[in-house]
């Protein structure tokens, strides 16, 4: 889904979140999750199985897949309930792709996320004027009770509804209640979500049940993720819950957590918005939210959705290399915060192009691994090989990570000086059963820095060249 440009910030406040907490504080069962839904629920099965085993080959431990009520439902457009049981996969033609998606997945190893989400057929809405707003949520337990029973063990998470604070997908977002707003997206989604979770176990699952999947960003017509959270939560804005609401059987919080072109350290000025940056203030909620029994204690953050745009879109996108830069940066973010349970990278290939103006062209994503012809961006293998080189007064701080690795290996490190295509051999590292390394050179602001890893097999791959950015 594309946003609307956002305010930006400057390349220098780039490194500021480095000062993060140390490595030795990351979780040490985070997953990595990949999303591309061009390829596993197109028609080509030989391109769905190939990106299968090409996201495993990455790295990637899950894939997610959203699905679409009004995708797979009888007479999405209708008015009427049309006469077929709702608790039944017989009657939801449309579940055929999403079963070869997923058969895909699991066939190369993957676990499976799936995102049960509107828009959702006009006949399960109060109105029956369009898809979105004012979902049945009684409806909703009987779809969900019957993906259960449907997918089984086949699905290893579930998660409700993707970005219900976005007008896209969840209407209304605001009502008005005398001079103020009142959050009226975030009332209907905790009704999805109880009755959607109460549907997934009545169907038979086990699976975590996720809670959230929010945008990152509030504006005039979409809920601030914050703010949204408190509400569906019944808190208010101490975080002080209302008498009589109880606890969400939610088994995580899932979020979306974009920046602009200003990188992963941009700061948005709402204190209720969550940018990759600023992932501290999620952490924040959710353990106030605990502590007024909200959510279950130990609640985890799922980062399901990210990406960086890059070109050809010059509006909102960066260059290739700081897509690279930028990603790496921000999965380093998320690995040092103990609470998150998964990183993610959406998408495989960028959104074809769109007909008309510049602005309309690129009016998609362009956060892709590839391009959109299916060409090789510098993010592809900085995927597989992450590097951070943050930059201090007298030394210069390496990080990065090997996928896929299940133990110990060893990186070389390259550097090369200012124009110079000639890299030279700056030393070898030691990485964690994980893949994940640190080691340190001299600050020197015109090197930039590439990783080389030889795997099991005798291949080696390459990191794209990589700058160093300057701590504050």
């Amino acid at each position: 889904m594309r946003r609307a440009p956002l305010c930006l910030s400057l390349l220098a406040a780039l490194v500021a979140t480095l000062l993060l907490p140390s490595a030795a504080s990351a979780r040490s069962t985070q997953s990595t999750l990949f999303e591309a839904p061009r390829e596993l629920l197109g028609d080509d099965a030989a391109l769905r199985a190939s990106t299968a085993q090409e996201v495993k080959g990455l790295g990637a431990d899950w894939v997610r897949i959203i699905l679409y009520w009004n995708a797979v439902a009888p007479d999405a457009n209708g008015t009427s309930v049309p006469a077929f049981d709702e608790r039944s996969a017989a009657g939801y033609p449309g579940l055929a792709r999403y079963d070869a998606a997923i058969a895909a997945a699991r066939d190369a190893g993957l676990r499976v996320l799936v995102t049960v989400t509107g828009p959702v057929p006009r006949w399960a809405t109060a109105s029956k004027r369009d898809q979105r707003t004012r979902p049945s949520a009684t409806r909703f337990g009987r779809f969900t009770e019957m993906l259960a029973r449907h997918y089984g063990t086949q699905v290893s998470a579930w998660s409700v509804w993707n970005e219900p604070n976005h007008p896209q997908f969840l209407l209304p977002q605001f009502t008005k209640k005398g001079k103020s707003r009142e959050y009226t997206a975030a009332k209907l989604y905790r009704q999805l979500f109880q009755k959607g979770e109460a549907g997934l176990a009545k169907g038979g699952s086990r699976a975590p049940v996720l809670f959230g999947e929010t945008a990152p960003r509030g504006t005039s017509t979409a809920v601030a993720p914050l703010a949204f959270m408190r509400t569906a939560l019944c808190l208010n804005s101490k975080y002080k819950k209302r008498s009589g609401c109880g606890r969400l059987k939610a088994d995580g919080f899932a979020h979306h957590a974009y920046t602009t072109r200003g990188g992963p350290f941009f700061t948005p000025p709402a204190k209720d918005d969550v940018t990759i940056g600023v992932l501290s203030r999620l952490n924040s909620a959710i353990a106030k939210a605990e502590k007024a029994k909200a959510l279950p204690r130990g609640t985890d953050i799922w980062l399901t959705e990210f990406g960086i745009q890059s070109w050809p879109d010059k509006r909102l996108g960066v260059s290739p290399q700081q897509q690279a830069e930028y990603r790496s940066i921000s999965e380093q973010i998320a690995y040092r915060n103990s609470r998150v349970r998964m990183f993610s990278q959406y998408l495989m290939r960028d959104d074809n192009p769109r007909p008309g103006s510049t602005t309309q062209r690129y009016s998609g994503f362009e956060s892709g691994l590839r391009g959109h012809a299916g060409e090789l961006k510098p993010s592809y293998e900085g995927f597989r090989l992450p590097l951070v080189a943050t930059r201090g007064s007298r030394s210069t701080t390496l990080w990065g990570i090997v996928r896929p690795t299940s133990r110990g290996t060893t990186v070389t490190i390259d550097y090369r000086s200012g124009s110079s295509s000639s890299w030279r051999r700056l030393k070898t590292d030691r990485t964690s059963t994980r893949g994940v390394w640190s080691t340190s050179t001299s600050a020197n602001a015109k090197r930039q820095y590439r990783v080389r890893w030889t795997d099991a097999d005798g291949t080696t791959f390459t990191g794209p060249p990589t700058r160093s950015y300057r701590a504050p």
